[in-house]
């Protein structure tokens, strides 16, 4: 069964604080020792105005934003079972650093169906202070039976 087009769609998302805490989390899990996740002296001795994040940390702000799988899921109609994750990029613009208050925006950029799958993707688009600091974009696929 072909599902309706959901190119354009934009979805509701929330601001999201960068926070040290959460950089050093995240460091963790992924078992990133890097002293500049960790020690603010660190990263200003590397040029930045406080802790970065480590490059896939956006997908933490897109999930504590509102796009979460169970959100993703829903909004596009997916069958939850038959989704695959097919590819994430991201564009830094700008560093972003702890204290950062970060908006985002994010809508489907494109939905086509090819043999039998649906490929959707999303693109966010993270700002500091009106700026866009970065986009990422994300490729879903569903199989269809």
């Amino acid at each position: 069964m072909e599902k309706s087009n959901k190119t354009g769609k934009p979805f509701k998302v929330r601001s999201f604080t960068v926070e040290r805490g959460k950089i050093k989390e995240f460091a963790m899990a992924i078992g990133d020792e890097n002293p500049l996740y960790y020690d603010v002296g660190a990263a200003k001795e590397q040029g930045f105005r406080d802790i970065p994040i480590p490059p896939t940390f956006p997908t933490v702000i897109e999930m504590w934003s509102g796009l979460d799988f169970e959100t993703l899921i829903r909004e596009l109609e997916l069958n939850p079972l038959k989704v695959l994750h097919g590819e994430q990029e991201y564009e830094y613009l700008d560093d972003i650093c702890a204290g950062d208050e970060i908006s985002c925006t994010a809508k489907v950029i494109s939905h086509i169906e090819k043999r039998r799958m649906n490929f959707i993707t999303i693109e966010n688009q993270f700002s500091r202070d009106g700026k866009i600091v970065l986009i990422a974009r994300s490729n879903i696929i569903e199989r269809n039976e």
